[in-house]
């Protein structure tokens, strides 16, 4: 039988005096109904903003739209909203209006990164593959402020043919994540048309999609979408849960259908000030996620695009909550913590340091609970010498046809095989007098 909230009963009553309650379930239902203005979301809550708040807000929304579905406003603890995680994620801050000197449209450079309609390539064996700009709620501290909300479209067929393209004609390409917006808001048909494509794109070994639906509107997870997916298999989803509050029975189900499915699931939480902040909060949510079978995945520091000043928090209280998570609770439970470099450099993982020190044949360590201990290294080990040719390895690289060696950054320092002994940064002067003499 379907069980739905006082709260639940109360905003789709308001929002039409002749639906029926079961529509509640219909994300199409929910998606026609989304809360786009102020005095709407006062209506449905209950709530009141004075004029000058309410000036503020309205000057917030005329650059970054506000959209909350139906059912995720129901989230929203009326009587403490200003409080309320749901809220500070769903509905508009005059602080938004607040560019900071370090904030950029783009911070993550994906629009330079942008070979072909719809792709970022960014790393070697892998493509961001934005397929939708729409989104069924605009998260407040999304970092495609600049592309959400502002364009609501979907990229026509002939842009995703050319990124199709692109991928076809970039045999490196192993991993497709599919973003953007939120592809769960393409029709089914559309969708599987997208997946149909990759499947057929020899060299495309996974599939990956980002969603934030279980979280916002988990009725998108229909019985006929998941039957759908699980045609695409290998297929990953990563979706967006920040806090347990989220994880309501309705987003539990979703969850349980895709779970069901085959389907791996892993989640992508962004550290938010005054939402998440906290590592009671945080590893009340991992353990959530992980009762149902979704994998904490990254926890990340929150970017620096425009108008997220104000979530933002200081890197140590970041290694803190990781602090508090490893040791403290099952390993598959803890969260990378990553700061995706400004200007394109990708996700770099910050933890705390467990290597304390080491000497020619020991290394130091310390555990969850201070305690300090030794490690003997092996004195008998050689490590096998590598000339990069791994077809000719002997290690039966060449019965899985493995990849020539090719080394980038750091790990291109460590190899036996390129003589490169220094990674120098343009325009260093020392070089510069160099070519000079």
């Amino acid at each position: 039988m379907e069980i739905f909230s006082n709260t639940q009963k109360m905003i789709a009553k308001k929002i039409d005096a002749d639906t029926v309650i079961s529509n509640w379930k219909d994300w199409k239902w929910q998606v026609r109904h989304t809360i786009r203005d102020i005095p709407t979301f006062e209506e449905l809550l209950g709530i009141k903003f004075d004029d000058e708040e309410r000036a503020e807000l309205e000057k917030t929304i005329s650059i970054f739209p506000l959209s909350i579905t139906p059912y995720y406003l129901s989230l929203i603890d009326a009587a403490d909203y200003k409080n309320d995680p749901v809220y500070k994620q769903s509905f508009p801050s005059p602080s938004e209006l607040l560019v900071e000197q370090c904030d950029m449209e783009d911070p993550l450079a994906e629009d330079k990164d942008s070979p072909a309609p719809c792709i970022t390539h960014r790393y070697p064996d892998r493509v961001l593959f934005l397929v939708s700009n729409v989104c069924s709620m605009y998260c407040r501290h999304c970092t495609r402020k600049r592309r959400v909300g502002n364009i609501d479209s979907i990229p026509d067929k002939s842009e995703v043919r050319k990124a199709i393209e692109y991928i076809k004609d970039h045999t490196e390409i192993r991993d497709v994540l599919l973003s953007g917006g939120d592809p769960f808001m393409l029709p089914d048909d559309h969708l599987d048309w997208i997946l149909t494509e990759l499947d057929n794109i020899p060299h495309v070994e996974i599939v990956r999609i980002g969603t934030r639906m279980p979280v916002v509107l988990p009725y998108r997870v229909t019985d006929e979408l998941v039957d759908m997916l699980k045609k695409h298999q290998p297929l990953w989803i990563n979706t967006h849960f920040n806090h347990p509050k989220e994880l309501t029975n309705s987003s539990r189900e979703a969850l349980r259908k895709l779970a069901d499915a085959g389907i791996p699931l892993g989640n992508q939480t962004v550290l938010l000030a005054g939402v998440n902040d906290c590592p009671v909060i945080m590893k009340q949510l991992c353990r959530k996620l992980v009762k149902n079978r979704v994998r904490p995945y990254y926890m990340y520091q929150c970017d620096l695009s425009e108008g997220l000043a104000h979530f933002r928090t200081s890197v140590a209280k970041g290694i803190e909550i990781i602090e508090n998570l490893i040791g403290h609770t099952s390993g598959f439970a803890v969260p990378t913590y990553v700061i995706d470099a400004p200007g394109g450099g990708g996700k770099i993982p910050v933890m705390p340091n467990y290597l304390i020190s080491w000497s020619a044949n020991k290394v130091v360590l310390r555990n969850y609970e201070g305690v300090i201990t030794t490690y003997t290294e092996p004195e008998s080990y050689k490590p096998p010498y590598c000339d990069g040719h791994c077809s000719g390895c002997n290690m039966h690289m060449s019965i899985e046809g493995g990849d020539e060696s090719k080394s980038v950054g750091i790990a291109k320092l460590m190899c036996d095989h390129d003589p490169v002994i220094s990674l120098v940064p343009e325009n260093t002067a020392r070089m510069e007098r160099r070519a000079d003499e």
